[in-house]
């Protein structure tokens, strides 16, 4: 919904070496237009899959994002903790502002010097996107990961394997987070609900309606 309403977010999307469908009425989204081997791609499994693998061939990893330096020090400490041999070797949680021309400065010279060659961003949608697209010059390869940080640490619950496997787990996140989350659930639920009907509806229509005889 962010990219329907952002052309230019649309474009970053579109530009992206890959797209993964995190929530599960993506997923069945993907397979009602015909993409029928779709599978569900959680942040916070993804975000754990990259490090095991990180881990198992010496990849230098970077975190940038999460809420503030503590959180981040508690990730740090639940990553190693799980993956011992894990080379984390960066990692900075932003403040909550625009960055200043110096501490911009000091994240892409500290990137660069520490050879961070895999950064697990986590800074929210449609903000990380936006962040990756604009410092690719950085070099490692970039994941936007979301909430995971949050959900790794335990700072946020994931909401019950039953509600995930049902597209609950909007309505659990959205009972943690009433406030925050309200008027963008509000804002977005609806309409993907009407576009995505319509776009299922057209699909159909155009592979499956019955097609008139030569003769006729």
């Amino acid at each position: 919904m962010e990219a329907y309403d952002d052309p230019e977010f649309a474009l970053l999307l579109r530009q992206a070496r890959l797209v993964l469908p995190d929530g599960r009425p993506l997923l069945w989204m993907q397979r009602l237009l015909g993409y029928s081997k779709a599978k569900q791609v959680r942040g916070q499994d993804l975000f754990l899959a990259a490090c095991e693998l990180a881990q198992a061939n010496g990849i230098r990893v970077g975190i940038y994002g999460g809420q503030n330096s503590v959180v981040l020090q508690g990730l740090a400490d639940t990553l190693l903790n799980r993956y011992p041999r894990l080379r984390l070797v960066y990692r900075y949680a932003p403040p909550f502002r625009p960055l200043t021309a110096e501490e911009e400065q000091k994240v892409a010279a500290d990137i660069q010097r520490l050879d961070v060659q895999l950064l697990l961003v986590g800074l929210g949608c449609p903000k990380q996107e936006k962040w990756m697209a604009s410092h690719q010059h950085l070099g490692p390869l970039m994941i936007g990961i979301g909430a995971a940080v949050d959900f790794v640490t335990g700072s946020k619950l994931s909401a019950p394997r039953w509600m995930q496997k049902f597209g609950l787990e909007w309505l659990y996140r959205f009972s943690q987070e009433p406030r925050r989350l309200f008027w963008r659930y509000i804002k977005h639920n609806p309409r993907f609900l009407l576009l995505g009907m319509g776009q299922i509806v057209s699909f159909w229509w155009r592979n499956f309606r019955k097609k008139p005889d030569q003769g006729e």
